[in-house]
């Protein structure tokens, strides 16, 4: 996904705003397993997924627990670091080599206090990851794992075939057989999963 779609993707800008935002934007490559963020880190950047999935995880007591994917065109940020200017609480683990678009967040910050259709363009990402972290919590407490699933599919349906299930499993809140008992009367679901 080039960086116009990405930007698009979020809300349509007029070409001299996307100039300006194509002008402190860099394009970089990481292979799989790279954590981009790390827990206990203070983290300045926004990235956009060009190429590739990562997943977001918090050390639990006993295990890790996924609670976002990121696939192509998705903002990965650590909000508490980006708004707080404090350590953040996440992990982001490559899943696959990625493509990344990278932003610093005092050049983006001066764009957004220099022109409206950035700023406005920075306030509907920011609706946009709201929303997204709202509908996953929702789903979280109050439907059942077979819902949990359904919605996972729709919601990302290339990821399925591209993630270890203990990562799906750890994201939906349900065990690894769990999952795997769904995904056994799951019809769209192939035999080569990873």
């Amino acid at each position: 996904m080039d960086f116009r779609a990405v930007v698009n993707n979020i809300k349509e800008i007029p070409n001299d705003s996307f100039l300006k935002l194509l002008h402190i934007v860099s394009e970089i490559r990481f292979p799989k397993g790279h954590l981009l963020f790390k827990a206990g880190a203070i983290n300045n950047q926004v990235y956009f997924m060009s190429e590739g999935i990562s997943r977001g995880y918090v050390d639990g007591e006993q295990n890790e627990i996924t609670f976002a994917f990121f696939d192509e065109g998705k903002i990965l940020v650590s909000i508490q670091s980006y708004v707080r200017g404090i350590a953040g609480y996440e992990n982001i683990e490559l899943l696959e080599d990625c493509t990344l678009f990278r932003l610093q967040k005092n050049d983006l910050e001066a764009l957004y206090n220099s022109d409206i259709h950035l700023a406005n363009w920075g306030r509907k990402l920011a609706d946009i990851s709201f929303v997204d972290t709202e509908t996953q919590l929702i789903s979280r407490q109050f439907k059942n794992t077979n819902d949990r699933y359904e919605e996972f599919v729709e919601a990302f349906p290339n990821i399925l075939q591209r993630v270890k299930l203990k990562h799906i499993a750890s994201y939906l809140g349900m065990t690894q057989v769990t999952l795997s008992r769904i995904r056994a009367r799951d019809k769209r679901t192939s035999k080569n999963s990873p």
